[in-house]
């Protein structure tokens, strides 16, 4: 992978991942630049990249779910983000969005933005999120 001389120190993990229209795409699940990690977009996929539709509130909790798995892999969990950006499809969500939030992130809560109406039809909810390693 080609990087820019910025990303030089970035350890990056790639892997194959299906996209809505049944292309292949290499992306990373997370990259980790200095003590930071950056995790790519989550959505209510299961482990095959398959997306499991739901309530909103079940599709929120699934995206969460998979965030704190990637973090996992990278040797963090939820308490170690920073930033939340966070998609939901339907504006009328945003309160139930609200209500579920502080269940996995709690005080001192990371900086946070939310962007209504802005997902296709196959997913409610979408979450990615920048946490930090160093002490």
């Amino acid at each position: 992978m080609a990087r820019s001389d910025n990303a030089a120190n970035a350890d990056t993990v790639e892997t194959p991942a299906e996209n809505l229209d049944g292309n292949t795409e290499m992306f990373a699940p997370y990259t980790r630049a200095g003590d930071f990690v950056f995790v790519s977009g989550q959505a209510s996929v299961d482990e095959n990249g398959s997306i499991v539709p739901g309530t909103f509130a079940e599709e929120m909790c699934r995206s969460i779910e998979n965030v704190r798995r990637v973090l996992a892999e990278a040797g963090l969990g939820l308490s170690d983000v920073v930033k939340v950006n966070a998609f939901v499809h339907n504006p009328a969500d945003v309160p139930e969005y609200n209500r579920i939030y502080p269940r996995y992130f709690l005080a001192p809560r990371p900086a946070r933005t939310t962007i209504a109406n802005c997902l296709n039809d196959h997913v409610k909810f979408e979450i990615d999120v920048i946490a930090y390693a160093g002490n």
